[in-house]
């Protein structure tokens, strides 16, 4: 994608998105995927809908001019004006409006979203595949019997997966200083397969510390999405001489402990989010990293885009002002959190030749 946005920042890296819906959307479906992007659960108060939020409004803002609109239109002219246009023609027109250049997914969990492919068709960009473990171990559950094939074809599926994919990705809460004994996971690994339905995926904390330091062990990014980040700090400590980069990516109220985090570790990194003000202070701007957090709608790429790129350049500009920085050294500062230093941790330069 070409261009610059708000401030010079270059078109940004998304380091953690799900992709969009392929349908068209009526109200009921556009508010519910806009009440999960508000944080909401349940219907909207009496009288009210969604769009009565901040992310509401944000798409009202920014979204309604890349489809042919006013800003602040109403919600039913934009719905409208979306089913006019079609669901492919109004996701292209909203992701090439982003300012998103590359995309990392986090694929394969639903086939109503794009695919990193189908993605970065839709908005003229790259896109890049992030593995999540927990699926890929509950596909390979669904499709193979018994304890010792699971264990077996889960090894090769990291394997493979480590040389096509760009990063792994985990949910985590806790996790030891050293992997898991081979008894203990195979006790952990045979009673979930016992108690499983098809398509669950492993909750139990052995397994599923398995599967994390199994990825550990390929050497490629590993992107940790985890509430209270602080608790993984023993986990950090461990893997700090294991050649790989963490990636950590917290509730948004956790995001200034993951920056101190980063700042404490040469291989851990922490996701910014579209809030660049509670982080830039807490951690050195060479280990922090944008994403959209996006899913189901295009137009939550738009928004958290136009938020980050606003909100870094009023800090940058801020800064400036106040002495801290010069432009050119402001400029800089924010083209590393918006692409430069996700471009460096995954590897994306080399994985474009």
């Amino acid at each position: 994608m070409d261009g610059r946005m708000d401030g010079g920042i270059p078109p940004l890296v998304d380091q953690y998105s799900h992709g969009a819906v392929h349908a068209d959307l009526g109200l009921g479906e556009f508010e519910t995927h806009l009440a999960e992007a508000a944080g909401a659960t349940g219907p909207a108060p009496p009288g009210t809908t969604f769009f009565d939020s901040r992310a509401g409004l944000a798409v009202r803002r920014w979204c309604p001019p890349l489809l042919g609109l006013e800003p602040h239109c109403a919600p039913v002219s934009y719905l409208a004006r979306r089913r006019e246009l079609g669901a492919y023609r109004a996701g292209r027109l909203l992701l090439r409006g982003a300012g998103i250049g590359t995309f990392l997914l986090e694929a394969g969990a639903t086939a109503a979203l794009t695919s990193p492919d189908e993605l970065a068709h839709a908005a003229e960009g790259r896109a890049h595949e992030v593995v999540r473990l927990e699926p890929l171990a509950a596909r390979i559950a669904d499709t193979t019997g018994g304890l010792d094939a699971f264990l077996a074809y889960t090894a090769e599926a990291l394997y493979a997966a480590s040389g096509s994919a760009t990063a792994f990705a985990t949910g985590v809460t806790f996790c030891d200083d050293s992997p898991p004994d081979a008894t203990e996971v195979r006790e952990a690994a045979g009673r979930w397969l016992r108690t499983r339905r098809t398509g669950d995926t492993p909750d139990d904390p052995v397994l599923v510390r398995h599967l994390l330091w199994s990825a550990v062990a390929t050497g490629l990014p590993v992107q940790l999405h985890c509430a209270r980040p602080q608790r993984l700090a023993g986990f950090l400590r461990a893997t700090a001489s294991r050649g790989v980069d963490l990636v950590l990516l917290p509730d948004p109220w956790h995001r200034r402990q993951a920056a101190q985090l980063a700042a404490a570790f040469p291989h851990v990194y922490a996701d910014v989010g579209a809030r660049p003000e509670e982080t830039l202070r807490e951690a050195p701007f060479g280990k922090l990293l944008f994403s959209t957090g996006a899913r189901a709608l295009a137009e939550l790429y738009v928004v958290a885009a136009r938020l980050f790129t606003r909100a870094m350049d009023k800090l940058m500009r801020d800064w400036v002002a106040d002495g801290w920085c010069r432009a050119a050294e402001a400029a800089r500062i924010a083209s590393l959190v918006a692409a430069g230093t996700a471009r460096r941790v995954y590897r994306l330069d080399a994985a474009a030749v």
